[in-house]
């Protein structure tokens, strides 16, 4: 004989409320908002309540999503089964935009206003990720904000001033993913020269070095990837000077030269680092040349789902960059 038992349950304002019907010893009760409940009864058997608790996507703000980065790592979210709020930031020239992504309106918000329309979007959104691919002069003014506010930022943004960005944060406490280089494989090549320089200081003394980087002419910076490996360099005993980095960001040059798929002009990343020995008879060369966006935006994924976890278990330490979501080896 089975046995059919009705019990009124209230979890947390769930909406949850029970079935009158039975069909193999079990109650079925009307799912709510964030829970379902299904209880069952055999004979000799204690009645038991399961609870399952719904998976609510991770909601995520992406500013700058008007640029192509900023598109492609809102497009890769998507993908990922992440939830883009329907709101960001730009800049002024941005203002009022609307973008459309995975059918859902995103309207870009300017300058003014910020920090209400930010603490409200937090508060409404709680367990939010801010990811940040805006302008090289905006990177300060912007963590300034989200440490402000406290809420936890993906920084894929180069430039601006970075030791200033990282007091900012050291200061407030807030959970934060750092990194002027996004690509997994690309911080991987960079893992493993800060080891060479770290176990083998000096092997390149009185060695001279040459750079050359290839970015979109819309890139106004010297690379971040750029500037991190020839400090591995430095350290490993090459005197160099930032200046003297050769930016290619004219795209005839970047073909005829460089090398650059004419399809990729608009989105590519190409580095070479050519070492020489004071008499010129030995010669090293290192080169990382990425065609289109995709590499970063996938990284960009990693990097949200590994703060996101962070913040959940309420980790003590708080600044991250790509090496630390390399070393969790939970990627996609």
């Amino acid at each position: 004989m089975w046995a059919v038992i009705k019990v009124p349950v209230y979890i947390n304002g769930g909406g949850i409320r029970y079935s009158s019907s039975s069909k193999n010893g079990c109650n079925s009760f009307v799912r709510g908002r964030k829970y379902s409940v299904k209880m069952c009864s055999t004979p000799g058997q204690n009645a038991q309540v399961s609870v399952k608790s719904k998976i609510e996507p991770l909601p995520i703000m992406v500013n700058g999503c008007t640029g192509k980065m900023g598109r492609a790592v809102l497009e890769a979210s998507i993908s990922a089964g992440l939830q883009p709020v329907s709101i960001c930031f730009g800049g002024p020239e941005d203002e009022g935009k609307t973008v459309e992504a995975g059918g859902k309106e995103i309207i870009v918000h300017g300058p003014s206003d910020r920090e209400n329309i930010l603490s409200s979007v937090f508060e409404e959104h709680p367990n939010l990720i801010v990811v940040d691919y805006t302008l090289p002069a905006a990177v300060n003014d912007n963590a300034e904000l989200y440490c402000k506010v406290g809420v936890p930022f993906v920084m894929g943004t180069t430039g601006g001033d970075r030791e200033k960005l990282y007091k900012t944060v050291a200061d407030s406490k807030v959970y934060a993913v750092i990194s002027p280089q996004m690509g997994k494989q690309v911080v991987a090549f960079l893992a493993a020269m800060e080891i060479m320089a770290e176990q083998f200081p000096g092997a390149f003394s009185g060695y001279s070095l040459q750079v050359m980087e290839s970015h979109q002419a819309s890139k106004l910076d010297t690379s971040g990837t750029a500037k991190a490996v020839i400090s591995c360099f430095e350290k490993l005993g090459v005197s160099f000077d930032l200046d003297e980095v050769q930016l290619i960001r004219d795209p005839v040059q970047q073909v005829e030269m460089v090398g650059v798929p004419e399809e990729y002009l608009l989105g590519h990343a190409f580095h070479m680092y050519h070492l020489t020995s004071p008499d010129g008879t030995v010669s090293f060369e290192f080169q990382h040349n990425v065609c289109g966006r995709s590499i970063y935006a996938e990284g960009t994924v990693d990097a949200i789902l590994f703060l996101a976890k962070k913040v959940k278990l309420k980790e003590e330490k708080r600044i991250y960059d790509m090496i630390d979501v390399l070393r969790e080896g939970n990627m996609r």
